[in-house]
């Protein structure tokens, strides 16, 4: 009985050791960035930082290189045309 318990204790507290220093650090970090989503402050930076890098994008000459503008504009094609056969 003695060694049931002993194992019993030691299993416990690895099991609690094994999910601190994994799942519950983790847990930690995304209700730490939730906070910061949800507190007004961080609301107000999120929003700046879209808007530099809304002004850095407007300020590069060409924002999406050759082939991803091909490519793009080919997946818009073929939505637009499936979205033409939805009508029918």
């Amino acid at each position: 009985m003695k060694q049931f318990l002993y194992k019993t204790i030691i299993a416990v507290i690895a099991v609690v050791l094994v999910y601190e220093f994994t799942i519950a650090k983790q847990i930690k970090k995304f209700s730490s960035q939730g906070d910061i989503l949800l507190s007004k402050e961080g609301r107000k930076e999120g929003i700046e930082k879209i808007r530099e890098e809304i002004k850095k994008a407007i300020s590069k000459d060409r924002y999406l290189s050759k082939e991803d503008a091909k490519l793009i504009n080919q997946f818009l094609n073929k939505i637009m045309i499936e979205l033409k056969e939805s009508e029918n």
